[in-house]
């Protein structure tokens, strides 16, 4: 589904990504961990095309998009769901989801709609509610509804657990893994370590802009490496496991 190679990137002359190596197989949530300042942020905003690659190359769905504009990638049905959920706060949850509808062949705005409130019913209920007044979890809700408005076959979810309480969390999670048995592949990057590893089939731990531990989600839960590199003590050595 996606296969990154060699992949550098940044913003402007600031480098942050050097030599990226990452694969999202089919059906498969993929975990992207590392402390504040690994780059997770600017991986995905460079799979969408927000931040430029300086080397290396991006594949999606066996098409070279390396390079490619942030709406001729989600129209190919690879869809960034960012941190902050940065919904449109002035219109209503409806509105939203309007305005996230790309058009393309396939469902109807109405089928789609259907898909969301079906799968997030609080949005059914408040869909003539303004964004701003709902809770920071309907919020979110709201977030990766607008985002499956696009149809991904590839859905890449920043933080989404980011502010939110624990009851809500879990459920978010929740949703993450019902998304996933649909069809839709996963790309996470996410704060809370324990919750991402157990939802997750493979993870990657970055630091200082390099992937440096890789491996099934369950082994590098066990792995020492992971405490390492959040707590600094880590060697400068790639690890797959």
């Amino acid at each position: 589904m996606l296969k990154i190679a060699g992949l550098s990137s940044g913003y402007g002359r600031v480098s942050v990504l050097e030599g990226i190596d990452l694969e999202v197989d089919n059906q498969e949530i993929v975990v992207i961990l590392g402390p504040n300042g690994a780059g997770k942020t600017t991986l995905l905003n460079s799979i969408s095309g927000v931040a430029r690659a300086t080397t290396g190359s991006i594949l999606f769905d066996g098409k070279d998009i390396t390079g490619a504009k942030p709406e001729q990638v989600v129209r190919m049905g690879l869809v960034h769901c960012p941190e902050g959920r940065r919904i449109f706060q002035r219109l209503t949850v409806e509105e939203n989801l309007v305005a996230a509808h790309i058009g393309r062949a396939g469902k109807s705005f109405e089928a789609l709609r259907s898909d969301v409130f079906d799968l997030f019913p609080v949005l059914k209920e408040r869909r003539n509610g303004m964004a701003s007044r709902m809770s920071g979890g309907q919020q979110q809700m709201l977030a990766i509804g607008r985002a499956l408005m696009a149809e991904p076959k590839l859905l890449m979810l920043d933080e989404p657990s980011l502010g939110l309480a624990p009851k809500i969390i879990h459920q978010i999670f929740r949703i993450i893994l019902d998304l996933s048995q649909t069809g839709i592949s996963i790309l996470l990057v996410e704060q809370n370590v324990q919750l991402a590893l157990e939802c997750g089939d493979y993870a990657y731990l970055l630091n200082t802009g390099r992937v440096r531990v890789h491996g099934p989600a369950q082994e590098i839960a066990q792995h020492s490496a992971l405490s390492d590199h959040y707590l600094g003590s880590a060697t400068e050595e790639v690890l797959h496991v």
